[in-house]
């Protein structure tokens, strides 16, 4: 890239931050055109700061997945949280991702007031519009901008991709010129077994009851490649009772074999290639409150 490139490209860090169940994860994917983040309707569903890699040929936009900011319940919660404000700090531009669905309550008061205190640009992005009538965005975006100045506002759709190159084009107009960081076929900073292990999660999300989500925790023991080029791996699902390893497997393993599945799909659109999965379920008692876990599986 030469010195005149340089001057006219831009690049940057952009955190992704709101309540749980805004639609960060899915804006995220959304934007770089691939699954990096996993999707649930069950609140505080990312636990780990996630990178995903943005290239044009006039800027590279590095967006960090957060997760939810809310009132932390136990040890994995407060970590959590945590992670989600320090990134507030980092960053060349904030997107404070809000459900135009809902109204303003004491989460979006919280995140707020966590602004007001911060002289990084903040782009306001309401989530979710192609669900409410257009009328009614008028006067909830009204009661953010009169609780804080933002940069930009900007409604969208992460699900349709409504209004995504214009939340692009105010996000580059607030980034200084500077170099591609990572290749440009590069979607995501994250190591392969990270991603593995979050995509096998969504989907046990997804096939659980209300009481095991949060309890569950996936690690990633082996990946090796096959003679036939095929990928090998075993994945724990860790629960926290002997009563939840029965529900995930489920009768005869049913709901075991319908999780594996389901995240051998994506895995194989992740990487590319036929995986055999092995799945796996134990118990870890109280994993969630216990740090020598939590730091074990990266939680610090």
């Amino acid at each position: 890239m030469t010195t005149n490139d340089l001057q006219k490209h831009v690049s940057g860090f952009v955190a992704v931050i709101g309540r749980p169940n805004v639609g960060k994860s899915t804006l995220i994917n959304s934007l770089i055109g691939q699954k990096i983040a996993i999707m649930s309707d069950k609140p505080q569903t990312t636990r780990n700061k996630i990178m995903g890699v943005l290239t044009l040929d006039d800027a590279q936009i590095l967006f960090i997945d957060t997760p939810g900011i809310h009132k932390p319940k136990h040890k994995l919660g407060e970590y959590m949280v945590r992670a989600a404000e320090n990134t507030l700090h980092e960053v060349d531009v904030i997107l404070f991702v809000v459900d135009a669905t809902a109204k303003m309550g004491p989460g979006e008061e919280y995140i707020l007031d966590n602004l007001s205190k911060i002289r990084t640009p903040v782009i306001l992005a309401v989530n979710k519009i192609d669900q409410v009538p257009k009328i009614s965005l008028l006067p909830s975006i009204e009661k953010y901008t009169t609780c804080c100045e933002f940069a930009a506002v900007v409604p969208i759709s992460a699900l349709d991709h409504t209004n995504l190159d214009r939340l692009i084009a105010e996000i580059k107009a607030h980034l200084t010129p500077g170099p591609q960081y990572y290749p440009p076929d590069m979607v995501t900073d994250q190591p392969e077994r990270l991603v593995i292990s979050e995509l096998i999660r969504e989907k046990a999300l997804h096939a659980t009851r209300e009481e095991i989500p949060h309890a569950i925790l996936v690690d990633i023991e082996e990946i090796k490649t096959r003679v036939n080029d095929d990928l090998y791996v075993r994945a724990v699902i860790y629960v926290e009772r002997e009563s939840q390893k029965g529900i995930v497997i489920g009768e005869g393993g049913k709901l075991l074999k319908q999780i594996g599945q389901a995240a051998r799909k994506d895995i194989e659109n992740l990487l590319g290639n036929k995986v055999f999965l092995d799945l796996w379920v134990k118990v870890k008692k109280d994993w969630r409150n216990r740090e020598n876990i939590l730091k074990t599986f990266g939680f610090e």
